[in-house]
């Protein structure tokens, strides 16, 4: 592997291990709700939070996390550092002061999982997608 990917892969873990740390913090279940808030199964969010998978966190997904955890200001500074100094080419692109609410639906169980989980993720999209038409309202 090369020098530099270590060094990303390195940063990349640095940051998931202050996540993890940060939920490991919050009341049990705070994984499930983080999934059901991003209408991702809870594997996706324990892939997202180790420290032992490469993969990166999804930007999009930070404010909700956020939100989501309730991070106190100190602690959503230092991450976005940590995530930052990880995709420097990202640096301004997340906005945390941007506010969210979690939300808490009860929606039909449409007896298969795969349907389940696509019904929630589409809602997920259509708060996000109609959260995004309010917000830039100027009114």
């Amino acid at each position: 592997m090369a020098p530099r990917r270590e060094q990303n892969e390195e940063l990349i873990k640095a940051y998931k291990r202050r996540l993890g740390e940060i939920i490991d913090r919050r009341p049990s279940g705070t994984r499930q709700r983080i999934a059901d808030a991003l209408g991702k199964h809870r594997s996706f969010v324990t892939q997202m939070t180790s420290n032992v998978y490469p993969t990166p966190v999804p930007e999009p997904h930070l404010t909700t996390i956020f939100a989501v955890c309730h991070f106190s200001a100190e602690e959503k500074r230092l991450f976005l550092a940590d995530y930052r100094a990880a995709h420097p080419e990202r640096a301004g692109v997340t906005d945390p002061a941007k506010r969210t609410r979690h939300v808490t639906l009860t929606v039909p169980d449409l007896g298969d999982e795969r349907k389940n989980r696509l019904f929630d993720e589409a809602l997920a999209e259509f708060a996000r997608r109609t959260g995004s038409i309010f917000s830039d309202d100027k009114d």
